[in-house]
């Protein structure tokens, strides 16, 4: 468990371990407008959020989920945040950009990049990831649906043959 500092909510991180926090991170992933227009239903975001290949934190503010976050430290682009997903009553509250930080420390342990898409229709979350620190490195055209682009980012701390683990 890792605590947030901040001036305004503080947020607590804790690694997904049980059904029901599952169960919760697939509804709210399956009811947000991203999700939706990528036609991604609640099946297969419970698949998504129980896959033991990835890490997955909730943001716990108030004693309550505020959000969660699916890191894959697998695969060609080790240091992929998957899944950034705020609860709709968290919205405009900071909560993103504090799970983007707590991803960020996580991911830079072990690797110099982290990698993430965001939805060519998504120009909120396209605008938190360019003001901190995020650059478009790709596009996939019609990758996930039809009309609609994922854009490939990469924010880096150096070339991965200088990096040396934390």
């Amino acid at each position: 468990m890792k605590k947030e500092d901040s001036k305004e909510t503080e947020i607590v991180f804790e690694r997904l371990r049980d059904v029901d926090g599952a169960e919760w991170c697939a509804r709210v992933m399956a009811n947000t407008e991203t999700w939706i227009t990528l036609r991604r239903g609640y099946e297969e975001c419970l698949k998504l959020v129980c896959d033991p290949s990835k890490e997955v934190y909730l943001a716990i503010a108030e004693n309550s989920r505020a959000g969660f976050i699916i890191i894959n430290m697998n695969g060609a682009f080790i240091g992929y945040i998957q899944t950034v997903c705020v609860a709709p009553e968290w919205r405009n509250r900071r909560v993103g950009s504090k799970m983007l930080n707590f991803a960020e420390e996580r991911i830079l342990r072990d690797s110099p990049n982290v990698f993430m898409c965001v939805s060519s229709f998504n120009k909120d979350a396209q605008r938190l990831y360019q003001r901190v620190g995020y650059e478009v490195v790709g596009e996939l055209k019609d990758y996930l649906v039809s009309g609609h682009s994922e854009i490939l980012l990469r924010k880096t701390i150096g070339p991965l043959s200088e990096f040396k683990r934390t």
